[in-house]
């Protein structure tokens, strides 16, 4: 098939399924990732080579713009506190869900890891559009789910570049080796760190007195790209590279003025990221799901007890009540972002096979449609027995 014509048609079909999941309560990951299955049914019967690549160009950008634009760091420190407990017990249960199921499964080690590490991270914006749907984001379980969500997908990142530094060894890393890994990854922080404090303000400064059109823009792009390679000369995953220069990008006003970042966010969520999702939908083998039904029907549901479990423990040793807790537990159940990056990383390496790949993309599926409806059951129920007590006294 034509390339332009294959653009068209992922973007299309992305874009009018991923209206019609909108429409009706629902996200439109969910609408993009059906759209790649239709294509993988219909359309298309080889893997492009233009699909593949602009699909890993979705992961960078989705990965840019979620530390470009949702994480904050001032609302971290001052929440960051409390959310740690609750990071810690969800994502120590949701990790080890999904690491002692593969090995039960009887997957190799780093088929687990990688699964373990699938299940670990909560969707920042699938959650955002929960809490703001139901108007609970600046509750106190719902700010406490937010930063708790940040800190998940920081934690993913960094758990997916120990992992794929594990991948390349081929074996459990020996104490020398795990020592190299977090050399990498102090040396590459501090050097991002080192470009955000002295280099980038003073080119941003440069930048905004150019004369040629959309130069911020363009260079916050740059940047983007530049932070996905510079991760890679670390031998790390370009989308960690990607997640650190859209946090370090934020904390620089002039780059983050509102029209570069409506348009940063256009690129982003109005083409590539829609193309990842819908890469993630194509390349799932529906045959497999139907062979490994237990398999499936257990990652599904281990996965979400994971983050409902920990979550709900976590919050209830900081202080919040039985029923705070549990909409914190459901809250922070959606899956959509770093996990989907996790597997496909994982798949393209050779590392995870049909199986895992096809059964995490369905617990992301499920995770999008159950936990809104069990959301909204939860609060709504915490609503009436207010009411309840209110009325009784």
């Amino acid at each position: 098939m034509d390339t332009i014509l294959i653009i068209f048609v992922i973007l299309f079909l992305a874009k009018v399924l991923g209206e019609f999941f909108e429409r009706t309560g629902f996200s439109s990951i969910l609408g993009e990732i059906f759209a790649g299955i239709i294509l993988s049914m219909f359309l298309l019967s080889h893997d492009p080579e233009t699909f593949s690549f602009l699909a890993e160009l979705g992961a960078i950008f989705l990965l840019f713009t979620a530390g470009y634009k949702e994480v904050h760091l001032q609302e971290l420190r001052s929440a960051s506190k409390k959310a740690i407990i609750p990071t810690i017990t969800q994502i120590v249960l949701a990790f080890s869900s999904g690491f002692i199921l593969g090995l039960i499964f009887n997957f190799q080690i780093l088929e687990s890891l990688f699964m373990a590490v699938a299940f670990s991270a909560t969707s920042i914006g699938v959650l955002v559009k929960i809490l703001i749907d139901y108007n609970y984001l600046s509750s106190k379980p719902g700010s406490l789910m937010l930063t708790s969500a940040i800190f998940d997908d920081i934690a993913g990142i960094f758990m997916l570049s120990i992992v794929v530094t594990v991948a390349e060894l081929q074996h459990l890393p020996s104490f020398s080796q795990i020592l190299t890994i977090f050399a990498k990854l102090a040396f590459f922080m501090l050097s991002m760190v080192v470009l955000g404090l002295k280099i980038y303000p003073k080119l941003f400064d440069y930048i905004h007195k150019m004369h040629i059109k959309e130069s911020i823009f363009s260079f916050v792009i740059i940047i983007a790209l530049f932070s996905a390679y510079f991760a890679e000369a670390f031998e790390l995953h370009a989308v960690i590279g990607a997640f650190v220069g859209g946090i370090i990008l934020s904390r620089i006003p002039i780059a983050k003025i509102e029209d570069v970042q409506s348009k940063v966010s256009g690129l982003s969520y109005g083409i590539f990221t829609p193309i990842f999702f819908a890469y993630i939908g194509f390349t799932v083998d529906l045959s497999v799901l139907e062979t490994t039904s237990l398999f499936t029907i257990l990652v599904v549901v281990m996965a979400l007890l994971g983050k409902l479990v920990g979550g709900f423990i976590g919050s209830k040793i900081v202080g919040l009540d039985s029923s705070d807790s549990l909409i914190f537990g459901i809250g922070v159940m959606p899956r959509a972002g770093i996990e989907l990056v996790v597997i496909t990383v994982g798949r393209n390496r050779g590392i995870i096979g049909d199986e895992i790949y096809s059964a995490i993309v369905l617990m992301v599926i499920v995770s999008i449609i159950v936990s809104p409806m069990l959301l909204k059951f939860a609060i709504n129920a915490k609503e009436k027995s207010a009411l309840t007590s209110s009325s009784n006294p």
